[in-house]
């Protein structure tokens, strides 16, 4: 089988060695994030002698006309940040596939693992799916679920992520080559399903006027590698990477973003029904007692 492989970031690395394991596999050519061109795919591309492409619009009818001289039997897409459209989908004749990590039909769209996580999820999906001209709306080929526990944050479940997706979508594409993959709607799943927007400048702000549960979710949500979790005391920006939720903790009123009491590993903060216990924090200003965080 021959692969054209459009990719970008750590979620393609450990998939594109799967893939290059496999005897049966030629990987025709990379296309990179054309205004990332992904360093470690470059020399994994030069390393094993394949060609390495980008374009600011893969749908070009220029560029369009170049890949098909690879003769490719599939198109994969991994972290890439294009819209495939209706022509280059059908380029090659098994189609084009897509590896998201999500439980699909929900969580479509952008920073899925983050708003899993500030959800609340109890666990988060990895789903092979054929690309049509939807956004992450193809019929699933495999799907596989992995349970999320109050111990992970982003870093845990990226870890987990990179490699669940690099083994499914190994697994998805043997199974399309020997002719034993299945392909299901995803209204067989659910008629609807939901979206999720990208996150961006100023959606890292923590709001202390929400439940601990809350707080605690949007923390670990967004911790490095994420932007992690601001606030302010009086001018003074702090990010907030860890705290804990303390599942015993009363429930009363006070002045949410109020600092309670602290030692010298952490501090107690007032949310909109409880406290939690911050862990891991990064400032210049000395936290006191009697701080209120905005």
């Amino acid at each position: 089988m021959i692969i054209g492989y459009f990719a970008d970031g750590p979620w393609s690395h450990l998939a594109l060695d799967e893939l290059l394991s496999n005897p049966e596999i030629k990987i025709a050519f990379i296309c990179a994030r054309y205004d990332h061109q992904d360093p470690v795919l470059k020399l994994k591309a030069d390393q094993s002698g394949i060609p390495f492409l980008f374009h600011p619009n893969i749908n070009d009818e220029i560029f369009l006309e170049q890949i098909k001289g690879y003769r490719s039997d599939l198109f994969v897409s991994m972290s890439f940040n294009q819209i495939f459209r209706k022509k280059t989908i059908e380029t090659p004749p098994m189609g084009t596939i897509n590896c998201h990590a999500s439980k699909l039909p929900f969580y479509r769209g952008r920073n899925i693992l983050n708003w899993a996580l500030i959800n609340d999820e109890e666990e988060f999906g990895v789903t092979v799916h054929y690309v049509d001209e939807g956004i992450d709306t193809g019929d699933i080929i495999r799907q596989e679920c992995f349970p999320i526990t109050d111990q992970d944050d982003y870093n845990t479940l990226l870890e987990r992520a990179y490699q669940a997706c690099a083994d499914l979508l190994a697994q998805s594409i043997e199974e399309l080559r020997t002719g034993k993959a299945q392909r299901l709607s995803q209204q067989d799943f659910h008629p609807l399903g939901f979206y999720c927007s990208a996150r961006g400048p100023g959606d890292e702000r923590l709001n202390w006027n929400q439940s601990s549960r809350q707080v605690f979710n949007f923390v670990r949500a967004i911790c490095p590698p994420g932007p992690s979790a601001h606030c302010y005391l009086g001018s003074h920006e702090i990010k907030i990477n860890k705290v804990e939720f303390l599942l015993d903790a009363p429930s009363y009123i006070g002045i949410p973003g109020a600092v309670l009491a602290k030692n010298e590993h952490s501090f107690l903060v007032k949310t909109s029904d409880s406290y939690v216990r911050v862990l891991a924090w990064e400032t210049d200003k000395k936290i006191k007692v009697g701080d209120r965080f905005t």
